[in-house]
């Protein structure tokens, strides 16, 4: 999707009228507009001038947003409290001569004392220079109804601006009737009030956003040509090396090479114990430097880091639309419309009805006021905003907003066993030999073989051989079949210079020998393996460890065993997903003993064994017809499975995995983070359907008491100057209610 930087939108009107216009480019597949973070993106082969001139000829103005920044909600908030401190000394003068005079009885100068003709010339000079100071409503709003898209602004600037004419006919004709200049400009002032309230609850919306953007230090010290140089952070270059001192933000994502420390990587994961460094560990921008003094060679810098990755993950998942929030912009696109016909046909009617003039515009004017499509246009974005951040500070990333509100709905959970439920770091617990084979004999086969392969046994298997002294010799024609096996021919194999720790020479004669190792399926298809052979892996099997075969030629060598420890949270992670109603699956490629050893001890429901990773994904296929199925894996093996699942959830810190091939990243290795991500998916979506309903139900039951429908049943009845101040709360509440996100307990 290409990203655009939209100015000039003021409310969801001018948001539904964006989205239209673009969304009829030839070439736009599909266009999401965002009125909170004044952003849109589009998708498609749309040219992009093409998309620019439509939403100019809209009214607004629209650039493409630059790559390498990230944009999030800014506001004219001291703009706006200007334009209110001015409004509100102006209004005072003007209430002193309309409701003082008039209500209370203070004094006027005498030019001004029983002189109604120059009485109502100050109260409609003041209210025209408020209402020129608050300009922008009358200019956007009459932009609006020329472009046949009217907005909040239009209904704002014809309010204000009827109570203002019709005033000044009342004044010109000198029929002494009560004159409405200050309503005209109590209007734009109490508006603008919800404006600066609206500003201010929008902020604190994208203040994690914000936090996050913060975190990278504005100076980073650089060794250039030798010398220790202070330059701005975002000058540094790949491959340039940087000092971290005591106290220091890490700005940009490094790896050690001299010096150790603790880094405190809570800001940028969640996790409040920090991590210690040494030579060779990766650091991340964001991340501080507590304790040693640290130099670090610059590997990712400006937006290829980590945190800018996932600043730039939220910020696109709050510019795209939950379903909600698609219904709510058809709604928006119709609403202003809509109001200004409801206010010309209350209008009418009370004239019909016998009233006056002056009260049946009072009703009609009252209807425009106090309508808000802005609080129907914030509903969604701002519960996303706030959610969206709420899981960036703990290390939960969702793709879109869709995925933010789906996530929530999930029934059952597939979690891949390697790398998710276990360690993913397996250890060498057990070594059955064949009769006739030396453990050193196994052990060299093992490690030239499995030098050569970067499944997790076989770095176990290599590291196990190291600690033991065997190193390996040169091999041949290698072959890894995923899932299954690996194989080569090893040739040369001597003993000389390899003893074993009791300084027995293990000898074998030279030549080629094909060796195989894997699964024993895999095995049984080149070999015969011995019943009693078969038996000691079994007993491992059903101990929780995972057996791999060797053979050479067509004979079985041995087994090596191997443990996978599991995550310290596994069991809590499958319990709290029992308690919010989900099951838990698991999918492994290990036997079936060892699988069932492992789902009895974690608690899941159900399991799958001996998977190929294309099997997961036809486990995923079959499992989701009837519910809704989350999928938890690392990412990459488990790619088709997790794009398979209706949500796709990656453990583990790559954002180009989340990117690639998942819905949700989970930037810590926590499994409990898949709880953590689905309650917030519920709270926010609660939110937004509690904000919709607040608009809807606003809406509903103030225009109607505006266009006073409930004077003859209850006698009650509204001053225009009260709807607008209504209106001004509207959106201020939604925005409110959003930030109570924050305090969900995750």
């Amino acid at each position: 999707m290409q990203k655009y930087e939209v100015k000039g939108m003021g409310c969801a009107a001018c948001q539904a009228r964006v989205q239209k216009v673009v969304s009829e480019v030839k070439g736009v597949s599909e266009c999401s507009v965002n009125l909170l973070t004044n952003s849109m993106l589009v998708a498609g082969t749309a040219d992009s001038e093409d998309i620019i001139e439509a939403v100019r000829n809209a009214g607004y103005d629209a650039s493409l947003a630059p790559e390498d920044s990230i944009k999030i909600y800014e506001d004219d908030r001291e703009k706006i409290k200007k334009r209110l401190i001015y409004s509100v000394i102006l209004l005072l003068f003007l209430m002193y001569f309309t409701m003082g005079h008039g209500m209370l009885g203070l004094p006027l100068p005498k030019i001004l004392d029983n002189n109604y003709m120059g009485n109502g010339l100050v109260q409609m000079v003041l209210s025209l220079v408020i209402m020129i100071i608050n300009k922008d409503f009358f200019i956007n709003g009459i932009k609006g109804l020329f472009h046949l898209a009217p907005n909040m602004d239009t209904l704002v600037a014809m309010g204000s601006g009827v109570s203002f004419i019709w005033s000044s006919i009342l004044l010109f004709s000198n029929n002494g009737d009560a004159l409405y200049f200050e309503s005209a400009a109590m209007i734009v002032t109490l508006i603008t009030v919800g404006k600066l309230l609206e500003s201010i609850s929008k902020g604190k919306t994208t203040d994690a956003i914000k936090g996050l953007m913060n975190l990278i230090p504005e100076m980073a010290i650089v060794i250039r040509d030798g010398v220790e140089v202070e330059v701005k952070a975002n000058e540094i270059k790949a491959g340039e090396e940087f000092i971290l001192k005591p106290g220091a933000r890490v700005p940009v994502d490094g790896i050690v090479i001299s010096g150790a420390s603790t880094i405190d990587e809570s800001a940028l994961t969640g996790e409040s114990i920090p991590v210690d460094k040494a030579l060779g560990d990766n650091i991340s921008a964001g991340t501080t430097n507590k304790t040693g003094y640290i130099k670090a060679r610059a590997e990712k810098v400006g937006s290829d880091t980590t945190l800018a990755q996932i600043i730039q993950l939220v910020s696109d998942a709050s510019s795209s639309k939950t379903r909600a929030g698609k219904i709510a912009d058809k709604v928006s696109g119709i609403f202003v419309p809509a109001v200004i016909l409801i206010s010309i046909i209350v209008t009418i009617i009370w004239l019909f009805a016998g009233e006056n003039l002056s009260y049946s515009l009072a009703r009609g004017i009252t209807v425009l006021v106090i309508s808000c499509p802005c609080a129907l246009g914030l509903a969604t974005p701002v519960a996303i905003m706030v959610g969206n951040g709420r899981g960036a500070k703990n290390g939960i990333l969702f793709k879109t907003a869709e995925v933010l509100e789906e996530a929530g709905k999930i029934e059952k959970i597939a979690i891949d066993k390697t790398g998710t439920i276990t360690m993913g770091i397996p250890e060498v617990t057990d070594i059955i030999l064949a009769n006739g084979v030396e453990k050193q004999e196994l052990l060299r086969y093992a490690i030239s073989l499995e030098e050569k392969s970067e499944h997790p046994f076989a770095k176990a298997i290599c590291s196990y051989c190291t600690e033991m002294g065997i190193s390996p010799v040169n091999t041949e024609e290698f072959i890894s079949l995923t899932g299954s096996g690996v194989s080569a021919i090893i040739s040369d194999i001597n003993s000389e210079g390899n003893e074993d720790r009791g300084g027995k020479a293990c000898k074998d004669k030279a030549g080629k020998n094909r060796i195989i190792a894997g699964k024993k399926g895999f095995i049984e298809e080149n070999a015969k393996i011995p019943e009693e052979i078969i038996n000691e892996a079994e007993k491992l099997a059903e101990d929780g460890k995972t057996p791999i075969f060797f053979a050479r030629d067509d004979k079985v060598i041995g087994v090596i065993g191997l443990a996978d420890s599991l995550r310290e949270d596994s069991i809590k992670a499958i319990k709290e997903l029992h308690d919010m109603g989900i099951k838990a699956v698991m999918l492994t490629g290990d036997n079936e003993k060892t699988a069932k050893y492992i789902a009895k001890t974690v608690g899941v429901d159900e399991v799958f064994f001996e998977l190929l990773p294309e099997d997961k994904e036809k486990v995923i296929r079959e499992i989701s017809q009837d519910e809704k199925v989350g999928m938890v894996g690392d990412g990459i093996n488990d790619a088709p499975a997790l794009t398979r699942a209706d949500i796709g959830i990656a453990i583990g810190s790559g954002t180009d995995i989340a990117i690639d091939s998942a819905d949700i990243v989970l930037v810590n290795n926590n499994l409990t983070d898949v709880t953590k991500a689905i309650k917030l998916s519920r709270a926010t979506l609660k939110n937004i359907k509690e904000n919709l309903f607040w608009a809807f139900f606003y809406n509903i039951l103030m225009i109607p008491l505006a266009g006073g429908a409930f004077i003859n049943l209850f006698g009650w009845t509204m001053n225009p100057m009260w709807g607008a101040l209504a209106m001004s709360l509207s959106s201020f509440c939604v925005c409110m209610n959003a930030l109570r996100l924050n305090r969900v307990k995750l």
